[in-house]
Formats: structure tokens, C-alpha cells, sequence
């Protein structure tokens, strides 16, 4: 009953927005929204990078506008988090997504605010931005888009809404996206899948998982081996995902601790995990890049830690490289 009524109460306030388009404000330069209807682990901020790298190789200057979610500390106004030159500020300001994407992300600007509108118009007036790149921004229904990209997985359509489903909205609601990503997907017809939701245009992502790479080694340290005796550290949406690429790859995965997404680490995290570590012999603690940043302040730490990069593609990738580029060129002359 509950989530019936979160789906009704999520569906009433789109069409309120729908009916009311001159309550949506619009910036000077065009914005890509990425998001989902499901909460977490659909993948939308490794693709808000991968789509701000590919404006950013084109030529535009882009700037990604978070919200910042579960920040430590929350301030007024706008956040630079990056410029397009260098990391302008720390963890707790940030939060972890955001600042991931800072260090990632060379030639971009990434904006933390609550009031994204105001993000993007700084970054438009102050630091030159040509296009926006807005993560998790398919719920973000004051702010008017240029594209809306959907993650969805095809279980989506058997999930319910929250609280007792991990649905924001009902899956209806995928109609109004201009194109669909699904994730993990294999043998199934793309089109077919993208007109089950209401949209005629899909593409597939594909995850894939870089080498480790030891924290802040500065480049002087070998090569992990694959076959290493790791502990698996994760605190995101789905780390079983995190787990099962480890053992794909050929890891052995001698413990894993999982704490919730976003969890703010501590001094005693900091000593389980290092008792843990002496207590199975482990060569390694392997984190994602997410969660290193939030290890961040307790440098040098006790354990060898290294971070497995998570790394997306859109395929086909030429068409979806050649269909956002089309996207952002239609409406590039807006002034």
C-alpha cells in the first residue's frame, strides 16, 4: 500500500512539472541528464563521466552539476569542487561522489549544490562552461534538460516503489527519457527492450574493471598479481557486484566488509579493517575508487590498500557518441 502510494505521489508531482514547463528553469547551454528510476547501483555516475569525457574530447568544456548527497558538511550557496584545472576542495564539502569525479576528470568543472540551476549558471558565467553534464538528475524536475538518459536494468519492470522497492518511479515513466541504457544485458534485442519501456532509442552499457592500483603509490609499486589474497572493501549501492568482478578476474577474495553507500568511515572502521587484514593474511585490501576517497583523511594508513577502477562503455559506441554530439550541436546556438 505504502509503495503504491509513493508511486502515485512520485507520478503526481511529474505531471505537476509537465503541466507547468515555465516553472522549469532552462540555462544558456545545453544539459545532458543522467539518472534512473531505481535508487543506486545503476551505474549513472560512471557514465556521467564517461559522457563529460566525451564532450570534453570533442572540444566543449563541461561541467558536471551534483548535488552532493551525503556530504559531511553542507554549506551555502555553490561548490567548486573542481575547475577545470585542478581540485579546489576536500571530502567533507564535496562528498564522495563528486570529488571522485573531481580527481577523475582533467578539463571538466564539477559543481556541488543543491540549487542546480545556480551551479549551472556559475559555471557558465565563471568558468566557461559550454555544456552540463547533470548526475542523477532524472528526478531533478525544476531544473529543464536537452537530453534525458536512462539507466534501467530489465528487472525494473518487476520492481516496486520505494519504501518497500527500490523504484523512485513507476516504470511508466521511462516514456518521457529520450534514450535508454540498459545494464547488464547480453543475448537481447536492444530495440525490442527500449519500445518495452516507451522509448524508441537504446543502447547497452558494458562494465569492466581496470587493474588495481595501489593508493597514492606515487607509480612505485609492482604490478598486483591476480591471484593475490585480497579483502574486498566496499561501501556503494551493490557490492556484490564489486565482489563477483574481483573473483571473475581471478582474485581470491580471502574476506569482504561491506558497510552501506556513502558510509562515512572511522578511526574504529579504520581498525577492523586492519586487524582483518593482519588476521587473514591478506596481501591486499581492494576498494573501489568511491570508497578510497572516504579513506582519504586517515592516510597513511595501516593495510595496503589499492582501488579497482570501474570502468563503463556505451555501445554502440560510435552511434551513441554520434547521437549526443547531434544532440548538443542542435541546441549549441543558444545564447
Amino acid at each position: 500500500m505504502l509503495s503504491k502510494l509513493y508511486g502515485v505521489i512520485a507520478a503526481t508531482r511529474r505531471d505537476w512539472y509537465e503541466q507547468r514547463p515555465h516553472l522549469r528553469r532552462r540555462l544558456t547551454r545545453p544539459v545532458v541528464s543522467v539518472g534512473s528510476l531505481a535508487v543506486g547501483g545503476r551505474g549513472k555516475t560512471p557514465v556521467t563521466a564517461l559522457i563529460a569525457e566525451i564532450l570534453r574530447d570533442a572540444g566543449e568544456r563541461p561541467a558536471v552539476l551534483s548535488r552532493g548527497y551525503a556530504r559531511q558538511r553542507h554549506v551555502d550557496g555553490v561548490v567548486v569542487v573542481r575547475d577545470q584545472d585542478r581540485v579546489l576542495t576536500t571530502l567533507e564539502v564535496a562528498g564522495d561522489e563528486p570529488l571522485m569525479l573531481a580527481e577523475r576528470l582533467y578539463g571538466v568543472s564539477v559543481l556541488v549544490s543543491k540549487d542546480r540551476y545556480a551551479a549551472g549558471y556559475l559555471a557558465e558565467s565563471e568558468l566557461d562552461a559550454t555544456v552540463h553534464v547533470l548526475d542523477d538528475g532524472f528526478q531533478h524536475l525544476t531544473l529543464e534538460r536537452d537530453i534525458d538518459l536512462l539507466l534501467v536494468c530489465p528487472e525494473d519492470r518487476r520492481e516496486k516503489t520505494l519504501p518497500f522497492g527500490r523504484l523512485r518511479e513507476v516504470c511508466e515513466t521511462a516514456r518521457v527519457a529520450d534514450a535508454i541504457v540498459f545494464d547488464d544485458v547480453e543475448g537481447v534485442d536492444i530495440e525490442e527492450l527500449s519500445h518495452s519501456f516507451g522509448v524508441s532509442l537504446g543502447f547497452r552499457m558494458i562494465r569492466t574493471i581496470a587493474p588495481p592500483r595501489p593508493f597514492n603509490d606515487n607509480g612505485n609499486v609492482d604490478p598486483i598479481g591476480s591471484n593475490a589474497r585480497v579483502i574486498a572493501l566496499a561501501g556503494i549501492a551493490s557490492p556484490e557486484r564489486f565482489i563477483q568482478s574481483l573473483k571473475q578476474t581471478g582474485f581470491n577474495v580471502v574476506d569482504a566488509l561491506l558497510f552501506k553507500d556513502h558510509h562515512q568511515f572511522t578511526t574504529i572502521d579504520v581498525t577492523r579493517i586492519t586487524e582483518r587484514f593482519m588476521a587473514t593474511r591478506a596481501e591486499w585490501v581492494l576498494t573501489t575508487e568511491k570508497d578510497a576517497v572516504r579513506l582519504t583523511p586517515f592516510e597513511p594508513l595501516p593495510f595496503r590498500l589499492a582501488t579497482v577502477p570501474l570502468a563503463v562503455a556505451i555501445e554502440p559506441a560510435e552511434s551513441f557518441r554520434s547521437w549526443l554530439l547531434r544532440c548538443i550541436d542542435s541546441d549549441g546556438s543558444r545564447s
